[in-house]
């Protein structure tokens, strides 16, 4: 198969099972039109983690990259009324069109956009005691991704579900050789997946119209308590700092 086929069964299941959504179609002119990349999640995968976050039972979301809240979107309307997503976005522009778009979905009471570097936000948002989060989407800077997994960590709690995108990145993450900084950081971060006692994980390959990627997920357990994980034999319980992980907490 190749793309052009890859994005005709996107566009299948977007048929059968996705809703025609006149809101989220204005999100992406929106986005285009303020010349934002094209690197929002497809309408299944945004569908996908819709219903991830409403199978977890989610009533706060923290989404680490909004751009311009497409995705942001979806996982609000999995919330209950009372619920929130705090979403962390680097780029004023795109955060701009990101609260537009929020305000024409009106979905603006129910989203929580933090403008600035996730990891200066990130400390921000524990001093504050926002969490725990239920449920954490990291789809932002590749490189970072190993920190913003400590920070996931971090700000859940036991049974949350942690979700990294671009985990595959067409197979280069195959390449141990790799000098390509976003790949370097996937790696690093599938080493802290399987590495963490405290965290259940696996991965799956996509293809579709964003060609061949994939999704990483992940559940949090109490300290030590996946440490019977295949691979992990019987690695001992680490304290509330992650320990793997602690030495990539920044303040």
């Amino acid at each position: 198969m190749n793309e052009d086929e890859w994005s005709a069964v996107d566009d299948y299941i977007v048929d059968r099972l996705l809703v025609r959504d006149d809101a989220l179609k204005a999100v992406l002119a929106a986005n285009a039109a303020a010349g934002l990349p094209g690197i929002d999640v497809s309408p299944p995968q945004g569908k996908f983690l819709h219903l991830l976050a409403r199978i977890a039972g989610a009533r706060k979301i923290l989404e680490i990259g909004t751009l311009g809240g497409y995705s942001t979107i979806w996982l609000a309307r999995a919330l209950p009324a009372d619920g929130v997503v705090v979403t962390l976005e680097a780029d004023r522009r795109h955060a701009a069109v990101a609260r537009a778009n929020f305000l024409r979905a009106g979905l603006a009471a129910r989203i929580d956009l933090r403008v600035g570097p996730a990891l200066e936000t990130l400390p921000t948002l524990e001093a504050e005691g926002i969490g725990p989060f239920d449920f954490i989407f990291i789809d932002a800077d590749k490189p970072n991704n190993p920190h913003y997994l400590a920070w996931a960590i971090r700000l859940g709690r036991p049974g949350s579900v942690i979700v990294g995108d671009n985990v595959v990145r067409e197979g280069a993450v195959l390449d141990p050789d790799s000098t390509a900084p976003g790949v370097r950081g996937v790696r690093r971060f599938f080493d802290l997946l399987a590495s963490e006692p405290r965290l259940s994980a696996t991965a799956i390959q996509t293809v579709g119209a964003k060609g061949w990627d994939g999704f990483a997920l992940a559940v949090l357990g109490e300290d030590g308590s996946h440490r019977f994980d295949r691979h992990r034999g019987d690695a001992s319980p680490s304290d509330r700092r992650p320990g793997p992980l602690g030495g990539l907490l920044r303040r």
